[in-house]
């Protein structure tokens, strides 16, 4: 991915904190970085944000994006709800290339209750410098698509 491809990233009250090291993190990588909240520790509902990035990249106004909550299953439930999003909770650095390479995740969940910042710097890095590989994934990712219809 280059690092010009701006990455849109939310987060509730548990993922606060990390989702703000994120974005410096980010920022220090040469992405660009849209924030969608929440804005601070207060409590809020994460199906709000999760919604909020994932309609950005189902629209296509976004190709990447990251969600934060206190274990990442919350966000990663809601955000799998729109289509043409996978949305992969990863709180370990294989699961976070894999993702990319055989499942071309467009949304990285992580907990932030659950991992520390190093380790979830590792996983973003990872993240965004694994490729997808197509091939015979990409078949697997087109049956994923017309699921449910």
């Amino acid at each position: 991915m280059e690092n010009s491809s701006p990455i849109v990233i939310g987060c509730d009250h548990a993922g606060f904190a990390l989702k703000e090291l994120i974005k410096d993190y980010l920022t220090a990588m040469n992405c660009a970085v849209s924030d969608c909240g929440t804005y601070n520790d207060g409590s809020v509902d994460y199906p709000d944000f999760a919604a909020q990035v994932a309609r950005k990249i189902s629209s296509g106004q976004y190709l990447r994006g990251i969600l934060i909550c206190g274990t990442g299953i919350g966000m990663s439930m809601a955000a799998n709800r729109f289509p043409a999003v996978r949305a992969a909770l990863c709180n370990d650095l294989f699961s976070a290339i894999m993702s990319r390479r055989h499942n071309n995740a467009n949304i990285l969940v992580m907990g932030g209750r659950v991992i520390g910042p190093e380790l979830a710097k590792e996983i973003v890095r990872a993240w965004i410098e694994t490729p997808f590989e197509g091939g015979r994934h990409q078949s697997r990712i087109d049956k994923m698509s017309c699921m449910g219809t």
